[in-house]
């Protein structure tokens, strides 16, 4: 594969996804030796390349509208997320962060059981157990296709540590803000 072919895979990749150094080495190693290269080239379209080379991963980010590019129409679309797909992200950032406090592995697994566990906490009383589960398995599908769980046999998952980059303080004081105003809807006779 020549130089050019492999600076293409390595954009195209990145456009679709982020690129773990685990999962694909030979492209890893290209966006680290061209990473000049490629930042220069995503800078024309308003994107930033994010690398953390001490846990391996690499993805696109869209330039905020304050950094002075009104006018270029945003590539990476936002995604509005429901309260328990925002929850769950929470509970993941938190139990990565305890776990790297906690012990010097790598890689946080969490079955699908504790991962429920986890959110049955949050999550409304209801007597029907099996719809709980029903959609407590969605609302991990949803998170391993956004690419922060990485399925590893039918119900065990590893957590990936980009997680790290999206749910950072903002998120987590914006759901907690999200969180307050969700409570006094639901109790709206509590000061």
């Amino acid at each position: 594969m020549t130089s050019e072919q492999q600076f293409s895979r390595a954009l195209v990749s990145l456009f679709k996804h982020a690129v773990y150094q685990e999962k694909d080495t030979a492209l890893w190693n290209v966006i680290i030796m061209k990473k000049f290269k490629i930042k220069d080239y995503l800078n024309k379209m308003g994107l930033t390349l994010i690398i953390d080379e001490s846990d391996g991963y690499a993805y696109l980010k869209q330039w905020e509208e304050t950094e002075g590019i009104e006018d270029i129409p945003k590539l990476i679309p936002r995604r509005t997320l429901t309260y328990p797909v925002s929850l769950l992200l929470m509970i993941l950032r938190r139990r990565l962060q305890e776990f790297d406090v906690s012990t010097g592995d790598k890689r946080l697994i969490l079955s699908g059981k504790q991962i429920a566990e986890l959110m049955k906490v949050y999550l409304q009383d209801t007597t029907n157990e099996a719809k709980l589960a029903e959609n407590i398995s969605k609302y991990i599908d949803t998170v391993e296709k956004m690419g922060f769980l990485r399925g590893l046999n039918e119900d065990n998952f590893e957590v990936q540590r980009i997680i790290r980059s999206f749910v950072n303080a903002e998120f987590l004081s914006q759901f907690k803000e999200d969180l307050s105003d969700y409570t006094q809807y639901l109790n709206p006779n509590e000061e």
